[in-house]
């Protein structure tokens, strides 16, 4: 155990908030709950646009999500805040249009925390492609090693 607690603050985006960024939000959940470390982390997810909000996850994301024994029972789309910039630590997009629309929102990123999740790359939106199992490796693959990044 660390002398110094402190606790990560880790916001996922994407555009409705309704597949990719709360398919994040849940997988990391069940990743660092795993691991015993779910009262170090505040996690949640959230959308550049309106057209979502307040709906529940996409019902092809919580099926894929269920596939893997993960819940995303309870979440429903919010909107991406200009003050959840100071509550996060960081804000990870799923892909570079959501990366430029948070950042419209947010007005600036002075402490480098808007990234993607991938950061070489996007996670391709499965409300245009249905994929919902490659959405959910690539998320998968992302928040794994965001975890070993945040653990090193």
């Amino acid at each position: 155990m660390k002398g110094e607690y402190s606790m990560h603050r880790i916001l996922f985006i994407c555009h409705g908030n309704i597949c990719r960024s709360p398919m994040a939000e849940m997988i990391f959940k069940d990743l660092v709950a795993k691991r015993g470390l779910a009262a170090e982390y505040e996690i949640a997810s959230a959308a550049t646009s309106t057209e979502e909000i307040g709906n529940p996850v996409y019902p092809s994301a919580r099926a894929e999500l269920a596939k893997h024994g993960i819940s995303a029972k309870g979440k429903y789309a919010v909107q991406l805040t200009r003050s959840d910039y100071a509550h996060y630590d960081l804000l990870l997009c799923m892909d570079e249009q959501n990366r430029r629309n948070a950042m419209r929102i947010l007005g600036q990123d002075p402490e480098g925390k808007l990234r993607k999740l991938l950061p070489d790359g996007d996670v391709a939106d499965p409300w245009y492609t249905d994929r919902f199992d490659i959405a959910y490796r690539d998320i998968l693959a992302g928040c794994e090693a965001l975890l070993e990044q945040l653990k090193a």
